[in-house]
């Protein structure tokens, strides 16, 4: 499964919010300075992300980007969702919104989606990990190793 730049710049630009907690607004150019990304499709995924609430704008010469929330309350499935969409491993497989797979290949024929059991495990398990990482644990490793706090119980 691949997810597109969306994502990956999506991620790096609030990761760059992250590292700069407190400081005020963050203009957009000095975040695609920063992280060497590119200006003009930074404006579009930042509209994307204000609309889903993760971060907030000041307009002026002082201007900038805010994350909306603490670091740690921020997990990547939130942004990554806000940014490409609700996530599925196959082209056939949809969610509903109460939470049931449903595959279009089932209206094949009379049996079950042979496959709907492997992509439901992958999508449990990609959903976990967006789920399970915060902001502020990317923040966290992307310092200088000698900065970084010990994780409690991790071997990262």
């Amino acid at each position: 499964m691949l997810f597109s730049t969306k994502a990956e710049y999506g991620v790096r630009f609030m990761v760059e919010l992250g590292r700069q907690p407190g400081s005020g607004p963050v203009s957009l150019n000095a975040v695609a300075e920063a992280e060497r990304l590119p200006l003009s499709y930074l404006e579009h995924l930042v509209a994307k992300l204000r609309k889903a609430g993760l971060v907030t704008s000041t307009r002026g010469a002082h201007g900038g980007y805010c994350l909306a929330h603490p670091a740690d309350s921020i997990t990547m499935i939130e942004v990554v969702e806000a940014l490409e969409g609700p996530i599925a491993p196959m082209e056939c497989f949809h969610e509903t919104p109460e939470g049931k797979v449903l595959c279009s290949h089932e209206d094949d024929s009379d049996r079950a989606c042979a496959t709907k059991l492997l992509w439901t495990r992958v999508q449990g398990g990609v959903n976990r990990a967006l789920a399970g990482t915060t902001l502020a644990e990317l923040v966290e490793f992307s310092q200088p190793a000698e900065k970084r706090q010990p994780a409690v119980g991790s071997a990262a």
